[in-house]
């Protein structure tokens, strides 16, 4: 019995330390992502990059922090020490447990998720129909940033801490420049990943 009660114990605290980690990494992901975003559309890149690998590295990311999410949430619920419940995964505000911290999180996965599944039926949807639920994105990072600092008590680690305010001045640069930044009259969007077919055909 002690030995299967030790194992039931580090099982938990294994859930929880992949919780609140995966938490961590998935807030610095989406900081990165948010920041590629303003980049691709402004259309700026390092001199050794070219833009159309931005736009490429901006949605491979973003499809990391879905399956980082997914851990994150799967974690989370599965662990023994609180009660969230499954239905709090997609219903904001359902969780008995920290209600508004959960919420928020709930709010910013249904923003992004909404971001996920229209970027997957872009071609279909439209550019205009698109970009306007894409806007979504500036929405879900402070429920998620409001999210991971309410949900836990990680901000008394270091590094924690650190990362937090590292994502914060992070997006918060990217937002400001993408509000100052406009681009001038005619010019086209950032250049999209083209299939190697049609870049053969410029050379």
């Amino acid at each position: 019995m002690s030995s299967a009660l030790a194992a039931s114990q580090a099982g938990a605290q294994y859930l929880w330390f992949l919780s609140r980690s995966s938490g961590v990494v998935l807030l610095v992901l989406l900081s990165v992502v948010i920041v590629l975003g303003v980049a691709t559309r402004l259309g700026s890149a390092p001199r050794w990059l070219a833009r159309f690998a931005v736009a490429e590295l901006h949605r491979t990311l973003s499809l990391f922090a879905v399956v980082l999410l997914v851990l994150h949430v799967v974690t989370a619920v599965l662990d023994p020490y609180v009660t969230i419940g499954w239905a709090a995964t997609v219903l904001p505000f359902a969780s008995p447990y920290r209600t508004l911290a959960i919420g928020l999180g709930t709010l910013a996965v249904d923003l992004a998720g909404a971001v996920l599944v229209t970027s997957l039926v872009r071609a279909r949807l439209g550019y205009r129909a698109w970009r306007s639920v894409h806007w979504l994105a500036y929405l879900a990072w402070p429920a998620a940033f409001a999210h991971s600092l309410t949900a836990g008590g990680d901000l008394r680690i270091w590094w924690v801490a650190l990362a937090e305010c590292g994502c914060a001045a992070l997006v918060a640069s990217a937002i400001i420049v993408r509000l100052l930044t406009r681009r001038a009259p005619g010019q086209p969007p950032a250049a999209q990943p083209q299939p190697k077919r049609q870049m053969a055909a410029r050379w």
